[in-house]
């Protein structure tokens, strides 16, 4: 995270301000500014412009009038795209340090400060000129008393995290492979206070996992199959919540071979659904949430090289069940489920799945929303999508109706991997229904995990999406 976020007990003569004020009150102003100003600034309200930046002697101070709305949840949207919007004024002015006050009847400051962070975001591993690259933005001090201790260190953990999973989906292969992936988990694990497993080749070959292993036979690289685990005294779930997130580090569709342009050339970020358990177990562990959490990360590339597997080849899962390959570029649904199958070692309480899994559901829905479905009662998938809309990461439930179960019917094997010409995002996930006997849902963030270009503060690339929704999920989950 580029930003450091601390507690202002007073602000000085010069510090730089940004106050959070509504359009309609000034009985603040005489604390702040002198008559003239507070005249130029009730005439900027009158006429809806908004931030206000006024120079003052020793400092610049920025008035940011946030819109009331009916619908909660797009208010508090609003605040965190007014905080990102305010980040180009700063970094025009190369102001380094700034302190936020809130003066408005609503208190967003939480959400103001979040869109603050995450659109300050940068990954510039990679540039000669990062120093020169930099935003000016490295400080922000909030005023005392508008957020308690534990609000403030919950949003220092979850958008460090979800900037951790920006990094982790931003990094190309040529770093990040399925061993670079199991490394930097053991630091994260370290860095954040949770433990880390990681089974090797030899110890995948020896559990049979077939889906992840056939995959892998493609790559140089062997995989990997990682298990987190943050399990505090205080946890409250006596079974363990699992998370799953498939992690290919790069797809190039295997023999199915994709297109470059529009495809294969943001492939790096296959690996999404990895990064959002991992960014979410970093979340959880920082914030030290009483809550028995598990994710798991299957790991490889997806490669026509080698003896790479082959569209009419029969793979022998780690359930037992066999599967007839159609698509190599199918390829994640075979991680996920052998993780599936896997996860029933836990006797869950609860299963949760990410993946960049299909174009379909990017195609239904864009960037604008993350498709679901499962088997869990309604009223986990009301608290789930309750949550979607907290964060504004949304969500669609699809429908698993056994007839979708009929498109995956094999001549050679238990299941096909390939659904059809239609219904993708719903086939995916009625095959990865078969590996599940608990409450199960499985989350395709295919359309909002990279974008090729920013979002407001969501970042270009990757975006590090479903961080936020299920460390809100989770936090809420345990009360």
């Amino acid at each position: 995270m580029n930003t450091k976020v601390s507690v202002l007990r007073s602000h000085k003569s010069n510090d730089n301000l940004i106050i959070l004020a509504d359009n309609n009150n000034f009985s603040w102003t005489k604390d702040f500014l002198n008559s003239a100003e507070q005249t130029y600034l009730k005439k900027m309200a009158k006429r809806e412009v908004s931030p206000i930046l006024i120079p003052q002697e020793n400092r610049i101070l920025i008035v940011q009038f946030l819109k009331s709305c009916s619908n909660e949840a797009v208010e508090r949207e609003r605040a965190r795209i007014a905080g990102c919007d305010i980040l180009s004024t700063l970094s025009h002015y190369k102001i380094s340090s700034i302190a936020l006050i809130q003066r408005s009847k609503k208190n967003h400051i939480l959400d103001f400060l979040e869109g603050m962070i995450l659109g300050n975001y940068q990954f510039l591993k990679y540039f000669k000129d990062k120093v020169a690259k930099t935003n000016s933005l490295r400080d922000i001090k909030i005023e005392q008393g508008m957020l308690s201790k534990k609000e403030l260190d919950q949003l220092i953990a979850v958008t460090s995290s979800t900037c951790l999973a920006r990094d982790l989906v931003n990094e190309p292969q040529s770093y990040l492979s399925a061993i670079q992936l199991s490394e930097d988990i053991k630091k994260i694990g370290k860095a954040s206070g949770f433990s880390v497993k990681v089974l090797n080749k030899k110890k995948i070959q020896q559990m049979k996992m077939g889906g992840l292993l056939a995959v892998n036979l493609g790559s140089k690289l062997p995989p990997t199959f990682s298990i987190l685990e943050w399990k505090p005294k205080n946890s409250t779930n006596k079974k363990p919540v699992v998370l799953v997130g498939k992690g290919v580090v790069y797809d190039t569709g295997g023999l199915s071979l994709k297109p470059t342009p529009n495809s294969m050339d943001f492939m790096k970020s296959d690996m999404a659904g990895a990064a959002t358990v991992i960014g979410t177990m970093a979340a959880v562990a920082k914030a030290k949430l009483p809550i028995h959490l598990i994710a798991l990360v299957p790991s490889t590339d997806n490669r026509p090289g080698q003896d790479a597997y082959v569209p009419g080849d029969v793979v022998t899962m780690y359930s037992g069940t066999t599967v007839e390959i159609l698509n190599t570029d199918a390829e994640g649904r075979l991680l996920l489920a052998d993780a599936l199958h896997y996860a029933k070692k836990y006797k869950p309480e609860l299963v949760l799945d990410f993946a960049t899994l299909t174009g379909s559901a990017a195609n239904a829905v864009g960037p604008e929303a993350i498709c679901y479905m499962g088997n869990a009662d309604q009223s986990t998938k009301t608290k789930m999508e309750e949550c979607g809309h907290a964060v504004y990461e949304r969500l669609i439930e699809f429908p698993l109706w056994q007839e979708y179960g009929e498109y995956l019917k094999s001549n050679v094997a238990d299941l096909k991997n390939l659904g059809g010409a239609t219904s993708g995002m719903i086939t995916a996930g009625k095959f990865l229904e078969h590996f599940t006997d608990y409450s199960w849902l499985h989350f395709d963030i295919a359309g909002s995990a990279f974008l090729k270009t920013s979002d407001n503060y969501r970042s270009r690339e990757g975006t590090g999406v479903g961080v936020r929704l299920l460390f809100d999920f989770l936090k809420k989950y345990v009360l």
